[in-house]
């Protein structure tokens, strides 16, 4: 039992002490790693506002700069020099100030057409909302390259103080690719609900995750919902169907 107690005093003194050469080591570094952080900032005019310190080879951004992207792309640059173990990324974001619900119809818009023309756009759908400058995105896409297009344009939009991403990205499956397929043309290709292909920017939205078919986005009667709903229910294979679609004089009521 002793023998025991005995070695794993030893292998906690030689866990402190690799732990304490470790931070000494990163503690030496800290003087070159100051001067070469305030030289990459000093290169972009978006980071005149930026301050920065170094201990222990962490690294504390603090100040301003006009766009939220700025603030990522600042911490981003610092983290890839030499001997930096972290970046504390406090940077305010301090360009104009936008009213939540005009900042969240301008992103809503936005993103709506940003992927306008592309195969995809109807598996995709993504919510924007927005407290005191802070984004908010939600909702579900096909694939990787859409949700990061869609945080591409919060970051980068002037007013947006945060962005917090609750975008899923929808697993791979050939059997939902079918029923996606399957689904765009049942809906499209009914007569009543054919119109929705006309703005692409405001289709029927077709989520499918693992069998289970959702549909989202503003139909202009509640016929239109019904059909639609009945179409997608009508599909062999679909697990479940579940229908969130917004009769458009019902949203607008709701505002």
């Amino acid at each position: 039992m002793k023998a025991k107690q005995i070695l794993s005093s030893l292998v906690l003194v030689g866990v402190l002490s690799i732990g304490m050469a470790a931070q000494s080591g990163a503690s030496r570094n800290d003087a070159s790693i100051a001067p070469e952080v305030v030289k990459k900032l000093d290169q972009k005019s978006q980071f005149e506002k930026v301050q920065s310190s170094v201990q222990d080879g962490i690294v504390t951004l603090t100040g301003a700069v006009p766009l939220y992207q700025d603030k990522l792309d600042a911490a981003k640059n610092v983290r890839k020099l030499k001997n930096v173990q972290g970046v504390r990324n406090l940077i305010e974001v301090s360009g104009e100030n936008v009213p939540d619900a005009e900042l969240a119809a301008q992103l809503s818009k936005k993103i709506y057409y940003d992927r306008v023309g592309y195969p995809d756009n109807a598996f995709n759908y993504i919510t924007v909302s927005v407290k005191n400058g802070m984004v908010f995105l939600s909702g579900q896409t096909y694939y990787s390259v859409p949700k990061d297009s869609a945080l591409a344009i919060a970051n980068r939009m002037p007013g947006v103080k945060d962005v917090v991403d609750n975008i899923q990205v929808l697993p791979t499956s050939l059997f939902d690719d079918q029923l996606r397929r399957q689904a765009m043309r049942s809906i499209y290709g009914n007569s009543v609900l054919s119109r929705y292909a006309i703005d692409p920017a405001k289709p029927i939205r077709i989520i499918v995750d693992n069998g289970h078919i959702v549909l989202e986005g503003t139909v202009q009667s509640p016929m239109d919902k019904q059909v639609a709903g009945m179409r997608a229910n009508a599909l062999p294979g679909a697990f479940s169907v579940q229908n969130n679609l917004t009769v458009e004089s019902d949203s607008k009521q709701g505002m």
